[in-house]
């Protein structure tokens, strides 16, 4: 079994910035096996995809992060990370990570991903 572990999240005003962290522990688990994502979910709507990087650092941005968000990961630390920058109000949501079996994908699809955080609340102020 995996577990994800998020943190970082918090009150913030818009165009500030915060930097979520997601560590991942678990028996025979090896972090760099797996492509990493990050999601999230505001009140009263769906779950929507944010960014995902693969093994090999190759990533995949939605549009509405794109130049604002950055991910990263830190393959020895079992950690990946979220630099967010220039924040709206509109990415106020609880923002979750998540683990996909397949290295090399980069997948923006929620059921394509086998494990997932409790999730961090980030609220941005207007």
């Amino acid at each position: 079994q995996v577990q994800l572990v998020e943190s970082g999240g918090g009150l913030v005003q818009a165009g500030g910035s915060l930097r979520l962290s997601c560590v991942a522990s678990g028996r025979s688990f090896t972090f760099s096996n797996y492509a990493m994502g990050w999601f999230r979910q505001a009140p009263g709507k769906e779950r929507e995809f944010v960014v995902v990087i693969n093994r090999s650092g190759g990533t995949y941005y939605a549009g509405s992060v794109k130049g604002r968000f950055t991910v990263s990961r830190d393959n020895a630390k079992n950690t990946v990370y979220l630099q967010m920058n220039s924040l709206k109000p509109e990415d106020t949501a609880i923002y979750y990570c998540a683990a996909d079996e397949a290295p090399d994908r980069r997948s923006k699809y929620a059921r394509d991903y086998d494990y997932w955080g409790q999730g961090t609340q980030v609220t941005v102020s207007s």
